[in-house]
């Protein structure tokens, strides 16, 4: 397999106007680019055939998996996902607990519900296909969906590229699947020296721009109850996380710890007055949390990418626990913020793991929490900028090499890594003025250029690094 080329849909593209609602995505684990994109992918080649009357002339459908969806499909689920989503399903509102059942439906009866509504001839054996030698030109998360009708005459068919954080491009439209397009925005922004720019000008924070820029796309109180809800999920996933046990699935027999340490931590609170550092294993607890959940296939929160989603959360947690003053506002503030960051990742280089290795998401998620929580602890923009950078700079070079194609060995104490990382770097910015050598815009296009020279067995295709020098069976 050889790495993609930098063109076509896999790069970041600077003119599209981002939402908040486009890096954060409520959806189940665990991979937003393996998980959440290809259910997408399935539920949208249902609208394509709905658009051209194509739905009930539908008598089987063949899917095809490459790259490096291909060689870590069956451990990030992609199978079950792209599955559940020709099914009707989509990652915002479909039910954990109903994912076994319908699979096990369709195994034996060999026919899934198209759309949810129409039965057509589907067998994993022959109707599902991983090509795992050959990578599609424009994207190392590559599928092709086609169908068929009743006497295997090929009606439609269409090409898909996971582009990471659940971002989903067509060989057809060149465009991911955004809010919305043609918005015109109060104050667009590709680059953090815009960003800081517009700050300067407009005497605003940047999450007031942010939100600003959300009134294009709808009323206020929408985005701050979309907000609001992304905030809760992320809390009530670290709630699950820390009162579930057991052993996560996939074979690897990874026993869930998240559970031991919270005992651990409210059976003895006052161990923490002997050790200041308990804290750190407060931010650990809240980051294992929610990547055993993610693990496990439960509901986690995109930010920006499922393999990264216990970063923000841990922090934000660690914020409301151990931060001043964090009031609602602050934690609208502090999501807004991160918002902003990441968007200038998603336009300037990439977030996902297949393209650029887990600096583009463990190290972008990390970029984000700190430059967030320097903003809700006082930072200016210039602090924020600042402690964003240093989020990133010392993620780069990070590879992607999960074990047995699981989000699990390293990805889950990644996550804990990442947290605690984000508020160093919150803090060491804290201490600054603002100024620093590195800007956000050059450590942006640092990881790019990294991403870029990363060998492919280094970026989520199991075929380097931990992923080969640890003996497991192969799932």
């Amino acid at each position: 397999m050889t790495n993609a080329p930098a063109t076509g849909p896999t790069t970041g593209s600077q003119d599209v106007n981002l939402s908040v609602v486009d890096l954060y995505t409520i959806g189940i684990g665990p991979s937003s680019s393996h998980t959440v994109g290809p259910m997408r992918a399935g539920y949208r080649f249902c609208l394509e055939l709905e658009a051209r009357s194509l739905l009930a002339k539908t008598g089987s459908v063949v899917v095809d998996l490459y790259g490096s969806l291909a060689l870590t499909g069956k451990g990030h689920a992609t199978d079950t996902a792209v599955i559940m989503g020709l099914n009707g399903k989509r990652p915002r509102n479909i039910d954990p607990d109903d994912i076994k059942p319908t699979m096990a439906a369709i195994d034996e009866t060999h026919k899934l519900q198209l759309y949810g509504q129409y039965p057509v001839v589907f067998n994993r054996d022959t109707n599902l296909v991983f090509h795992f030698t050959e990578t599609l030109p424009q994207h190392p998360n590559g599928m092709r969906i086609t169908a068929f009708d009743n006497d295997g005459v090929k009606i439609h068919s269409q090409e898909y590229f996971s582009v990471g954080g659940g971002f989903i491009v067509s060989s057809d439209d060149h465009g991911a699947e955004y809010s919305g397009d043609n918005i015109t925005l109060p104050f667009p922004f590709s680059s953090a020296d815009e960003l800081m720019e517009i700050c300067k000008r407009e005497g605003l924070s940047i999450a007031e721009i942010m939100m600003a820029n959300e009134q294009s796309w709808r009323n206020p109180d929408e985005t701050i109850a979309f907000v609001d809800r992304v905030h809760e999920a992320m809390m009530n996933c670290i709630d699950r996380g820390c009162r579930t046990d057991g052993i996560l699935p996939g074979g690897l027999n990874v026993k869930r710890r998240a559970s031991k340490l919270y005992k651990e931590l409210t059976e003895k609170p006052e161990a923490g007055l002997r050790d200041p550092l308990t804290v750190i294993d407060w931010v650990n607890l809240y980051a294992l949390a929610v990547n055993e959940e993610n693990a496990a296939g439960s509901r986690v929160v995109t930010a920006p990418t499922n393999g990264a989603a216990g970063v923000i959360p841990a922090v934000l947690r660690y914020y409301e626990r151990f931060g001043a003053n964090a009031s609602q506002h602050n934690i609208r503030e502090f999501l807004l913020t991160a918002a902003a960051i990441g968007s200038i990742y998603k336009k300037r280089a990439s977030i996902s793991a297949a393209e650029v290795g887990c600096q583009g998401e463990v190290g972008v998620a990390c970029s984000m929490a700190a430059g967030a929580l320097c903003a809700v602890m006082g930072g200016t923009p210039e602090q924020v900028e600042n402690a964003a950078e240093i989020g990133m700079e010392h993620n780069l070079g990070l590879t992607c090499d999960p074990i047995g194609g699981l989000v699990q060995v390293p990805c889950i104490e990644r996550n804990t890594m990442g947290a605690v990382k984000a508020i160093n770097a919150a803090r060491l910015a804290l201490r600054g003025d603002g100024q620093h050598t590195v800007s956000l815009d050059k450590v942006i296009e640092t990881m790019r250029q990294t991403g870029l020279d990363m060998q492919s067995k280094y970026k989520e295709t199991s075929q380097g690094g931990l992923a080969v020098n640890v003996n497991v069976v192969e799932c």
